[in-house]
């Protein structure tokens, strides 16, 4: 039994794989060849909660604390319905602002994204840079009681779809990493442009787009926080974003091997099932063993990051072990699929395909390793 959890969390969980099942699950495939998830599917998930749900009932959230956003994380893991960018929504672009904005921005933003009729990007990543944040070259000079942005983002989860942009930028580039702020810009500004959505080997139905700013004038009012403070923001807020990864990576892991169960004790191979080989209950062994202990750290840094004790190396820690993990025991499981697990009809090997990203995003694997051997 989890004890990281409760009653609710779980009353929760049912209602939104009802959604899932009815509304995303068997309409996915077909996002996937468009590359995006259509606004509709947004629009009712926020008329049914699901969308910002630890957001404050004064901007539209239902108050509730991170639990509901790890049943969320959890269910879409389950089903592999990757393309859903509510994670990035509920539990990386709202609580920048929650944190960070102004009372006006707070209102004019929050409630929206809670309804659907805004979708969020958070604008970080560049061509040149990758997980170097402190070498963003995109700029916001000050003009007046305005910014002037120029700049170009890539691998923006969201852009397609986005109405709205968290970007980083620097508004003081000789400072480095201590000259870096967070602006909102609306999409409709102008000189925003959305470039073309990213042909990826993974993720497919999840909107990934660059992002180009000419020039764009936004109001200093729309800035996150102090000026110049953006990387420390970006530090602190990065710890929940990798937690949700592990999260991710945990529930996929749970998933997949139950679903691998299943298939080798129907699956016939040499005149028994392919459960019966010793190889594949020692790989079904292994993985489950794993799997518990994984499931004991993620929800042991759940239960400290809801107490808002979750240091950022821990956050690493879990990120790297949850997503290594998860890369090694989604190939074992494809391998025992035979030529099934590189049909992408079977589950298991969209879990697979989609699952490697997980070791590059949110810092990548390398990063976590410099951030934990820091600690040393």
């Amino acid at each position: 039994m989890r004890t990281v959890l409760t009653t609710d969390h779980e009353m929760f969980r049912d209602q939104f794989r009802r959604f899932l099942l009815e509304h995303v699950v068997p309409f996915h495939h077909d996002f996937e060849k468009q590359g995006f998830v259509p606004r509709e599917i947004w629009l009712e998930a926020g008329k049914l909660g699901f969308l910002c749900p630890t957001m404050p009932d004064e901007f539209g959230g239902a108050g509730g604390d991170f639990g509901f956003s790890v049943v969320m994380i959890e269910e879409i893991a389950r089903y592999n319905v990757t393309g859903l960018g509510f994670t990035l929504q509920n539990d990386v672009a709202a609580p920048y602002i929650l944190d960070y904005g102004t009372e006006d921005l707070k209102r004019t933003w929050l409630p929206r994204m809670a309804e659907g009729s805004v979708i969020a990007a958070l604008a970080l990543t560049e061509p040149g840079t990758g997980s170097d944040l402190k070498a963003i070259t995109t700029t916001a000079r000050r003009e007046g009681d305005e910014y002037v942005i120029s700049g170009g983002k890539t691998f923006i989860t969201n852009g397609y779809n986005c109405n709205l942009a968290i970007v980083a930028c620097k508004t003081a580039p000789e400072l480095g990493r201590k000259g870096i702020s967070l602006i909102l810009v609306p999409t409709a500004a102008k000189g925003f442009e959305k470039g073309r959505k990213l042909d990826k080997i993974g993720l497919l139905a999840q909107d990934t787009s660059e992002l180009f700013f000419n020039e764009v004038r936004v109001p200093v009012s729309n800035r996150l926080g102090q000026e110049n403070a953006g990387f420390g923001y970006l530090m602190h807020q990065l710890a929940q974003e990798r937690l949700t990864q592990a999260v991710r990576a945990a529930a996929c892991i749970e998933a997949m091997l139950e679903e691998t169960v299943r298939y080798t004790r129907e699956r016939k191979a040499f005149g028994q099932p392919v459960f019966d080989f010793q190889n594949t209950r020692f790989k079904l062994a292994d993985a489950r063993a794993q799997s518990e202990m994984l499931r004991c750290f993620v929800d042991d840094c759940l239960a400290q990051h809801m107490r808002g004790e979750l240091t950022g190396d821990r956050a690493a820690m879990v990120k790297l072990m949850g997503v290594e993990m998860q890369n090694r025991i989604l190939d074992d499981l494809l391998q025992l699929h035979g030529g099934y697990g590189y049909m992408s009809e079977y589950i298991v090997s969209r879990a697979w395909r989609d699952a490697r990203v997980m070791r590059i995003y949110g810092g990548s694997s390398e990063v976590m390793r410099e951030i934990i051997s820091r600690t040393l």
